[in-house]
């Protein structure tokens, strides 16, 4: 089966606030750019993945991640994730109705094509499922077969909303790079530790990362 994915990305300036512990002000926008980017072309490049559209508004983002082969949805509600994910969803289901359907995290920098690949291979077998992430709270990826909506659930707990809403958890091994998702210094050494996309690498060269 293949998939259409959608990733949604808040304007670089706003995001990756817990971080400030490991970057600056300065910093953090472009290391949200680099975590989309190894992200983007990381899902581009799985055997499973059709294409890949990007809600955001950012203008910088939106170009750098056009050129990766992204399509660029602009984040036309400006009412938080999971509404640009519905908003996201109905862009791509109004011109691919039958398509099946996946939200990932914009923040997946380790993301190993070959660990999405199984991933969706596996969320294939359901009408809807989602891989919670490291920490065992959140959500990295939801999936929908062609027929059934999405139904984003992102935000706190996360993966208690998305089981309680129906989907299946899937429990598969050694998809590490598909749950590591960065929102803390934490995070980001454990990414690191898995091995980064190229841009991440680069970003992250000149910081002091403990552990590291």
């Amino acid at each position: 089966m293949q998939w259409m994915l959608v990733i949604p990305l808040k304007p670089l300036a706003r995001a990756k606030s817990r971080l400030s512990d490991t970057a600056g002000d300065a910093v953090r926008p472009g290391l949200a750019l680099a975590f989309a980017q190894d992200t983007v072309a990381a899902a581009l490049a799985s055997a499973a993945v059709r294409d890949v559209a990007v809600v955001t508004d950012d203008p910088l983002a939106g170009r750098e991640l056009a050129a990766l082969g992204a399509r660029i949805v602009p984040d036309a509600p400006r009412a938080g994730l999971n509404a640009a994910l519905a908003h996201g969803e109905s862009v791509v289901r109004t011109v691919h109705p039958q398509t099946a359907l996946a939200a990932l995290n914009a923040d997946l920098p380790a993301l190993r094509p070959h660990e999405l690949t199984r991933v969706l291979d596996a969320a294939a077998e359901f009408p809807r499922a989602f891989l919670p992430d490291a920490a065992g709270i959140g959500t990295t990826l939801l999936a929908a077969t062609p027929g059934h909506p999405l139904l984003p659930a992102f935000g706190p707990d996360s993966r208690h909303r998305h089981r309680a809403s129906g989907a299946a958890e899937l429990a598969l091994p050694h998809v590490d790079s598909v749950r590591q998702d960065v929102d803390t210094g934490d995070d980001l050494r454990a990414a690191l530790t898995l091995g980064t996309g190229p841009r991440t690498t680069t970003a992250t060269a000149r910081l002091l990362i403990p552990g590291q």
